[in-house]
């Protein structure tokens, strides 16, 4: 059996909540997850993603990853869903005097990893209403006004934020395995108000997505 076109997918999430949500979805669309689909809750942040995603690749062969789950929304409504084209670690790099500088700018390497073009399009065919561009992974969620302006500026293209994506699109870069992230959303990123949070809805909207996605199974 194959899904979204290959043999054997992996499928990340940071919490358990989430990882309940894509197997309700897959099941709903009468796949089983482990003949197609392996679903794992790897920890919450990019290192926790990393080494968990990198433990499971070692394990048995995938040809695919996907870091799934919720995060907030830039632009993009609650209960939206965005598919990443690159995973960004937002804040990965160094603070100064003059404002937050990048990985890329110090030259220590990269902290953008595009995703594979044709599981993007695979996906956003798929799931209906996907929002596309990039997402941020970030080690501390964004909650104030000023936080928002700035990421939203050295960030313009962004379309949601997330602890995760990041590490998981290393570890399968590193291993040569195609990657894609895919958030649903729960909150818009911003001054927090977590009485505002929908974590329902948004996991709701990614059971419907991993249902969209399975109805891609041959």
């Amino acid at each position: 059996m194959n899904f979204l076109g290959h043999r054997r997918v992996l499928v990340v999430t940071a919490v358990e909540p989430e990882r309940q949500a894509v197997l309700r979805g897959l099941s709903g669309a009468g796949v089983a997850a482990e003949s197609a689909v392996m679903v794992e809750a790897g920890g919450v942040g990019s290192a926790a993603a990393a080494a968990a995603t990198a433990r499971v690749l070692a394990l048995g062969r995938f040809d695919a990853v996907l870091s799934a789950g919720i995060g907030g929304g830039i632009g993009v409504p609650i209960g939206g869903t965005t598919v990443a084209t690159a995973s960004i670690a937002a804040d990965l790099g160094a603070d100064s005097p003059d404002g937050f500088i990048g990985l890329d700018e110090l030259g220590f390497g990269t902290a953008t990893l595009a995703t594979d073009p044709e599981l993007v399009a695979a996906v956003t065919a798929a799931v209906p209403h996907v929002a596309t561009g990039p997402v941020l992974t970030v080690s501390t969620v964004t909650g104030t006004l000023a936080g928002t302006r700035d990421l939203t500026a050295r960030y313009p293209d962004a379309v949601a934020e997330a602890m995760e994506g990041f590490g998981v699109a290393t570890a399968a870069a590193q291993a040569g395995v195609p990657f894609v992230e895919l958030r649903t959303i729960s909150n818009p990123v911003g001054p927090r108000d977590r009485d505002a949070w929908r974590i329902g809805d948004a996991l709701e909207g990614l059971s419907e997505a991993f249902t969209c996605l399975a109805k891609l199974t041959p």
